[in-house]
């Protein structure tokens, strides 16, 4: 008897949040499914970063949406071994995987990634903390060797 009412008390509480959980109040949005934060309605892909001796590493600043998972791809073409530093970054985010020639790395953090010769490599990320950031090629000082990225 005990359980029957705390059963039912249970579910008189949970009716109501599932009703808010579900997105029906806002009927021109789609809601991200069952995959949540990495849905493929919520991936965008970023610009290349292109890791070369003297050449930029992006077009562009990154201005990136808190909440969006995003993927970019890193391409080091062995003209000098370069690494891509940027710790706060790496921090702001959350990483779900870093792909490299077909391997899966699913790392619970990072600082840098470095290319000792020529190669590729795909890092799938959520954008989380909002700030201004950057990554950049240690050691440089050129303007070219920095991306800046904003998180909002």
């Amino acid at each position: 008897m005990l359980k029957s009412r705390l059963l039912s008390a249970a579910l008189c509480l949970a009716l109501p949040a599932a009703a808010f959980a579900d997105g029906d109040d806002d009927p021109g949005k789609t809601g991200l499914g069952l995959a949540g934060l990495l849905s493929a309605s919520n991936k965008q892909d970023l610009p290349p970063i292109t890791l070369s001796a003297g050449m930029p590493l992006a077009a562009a600043p990154w201005v990136l949406q808190s909440g969006t998972y995003y993927e970019v791809e890193i391409h080091g073409d062995g003209s000098q071994e370069l690494a891509l530093a940027g710790a706060d970054f790496f921090r702001a985010v959350w990483i779900d995987e870093i792909v490299v020639e077909g391997l899966e790395i699913r790392p619970l953090g990072l600082d840098s990634v470095e290319f000792d010769e020529a190669g590729e490599m795909e890092i799938g990320f959520i954008a989380l903390k909002p700030g201004s950031y950057h990554l950049k090629v240690p050691g440089s000082t050129g303007t070219t060797q920095l991306l800046e990225i904003t998180i909002q």
